[in-house]
């Protein structure tokens, strides 16, 4: 039995993963792994409007992946636990496992 702990940790864990599940959201984690980047050039690295990008920023910051800080007009985002990159990395094995899989598959067919 799970304590109230343990589920709560849970809970927590699947809010991150939950600010991370989309595409963009992906493509600006791996922007910002290379350091710090204002909205107008991830919006411009990941070709989606200026305003979009806001919203899936503002969504990683309220989990607490992103951090924030104001330079003048601009406000430049960054990682706070630059070690999110290590989760995809990860991802990439079981996508490459799941090919390994499928191959072996549709050999077998």
């Amino acid at each position: 039995m799970l304590s109230s702990r343990q589920k709560l940790l849970f809970e927590k864990q699947a809010e991150i993963a939950k600010a991370i599940a989309h595409p963009l959201r992906i493509a600006i984690v791996d922007f910002l792994k290379d350091g710090e980047q204002c909205v107008c050039d991830i919006a411009g690295h990941i070709g989606s409007e200026r305003s979009n990008v806001s919203r899936h920023l503002s969504v990683m910051v309220n989990a607490g992946l992103l951090g924030y800080r104001k330079k003048g007009l601009k406000v430049i985002y960054k990682l706070k636990t630059p070690c999110i990159v290590d989760f995809f990395s990860c991802m990439s094995s079981v996508l490459k496992q799941q090919f390994r899989d499928n191959e072996k598959l549709l050999k077998a067919l």
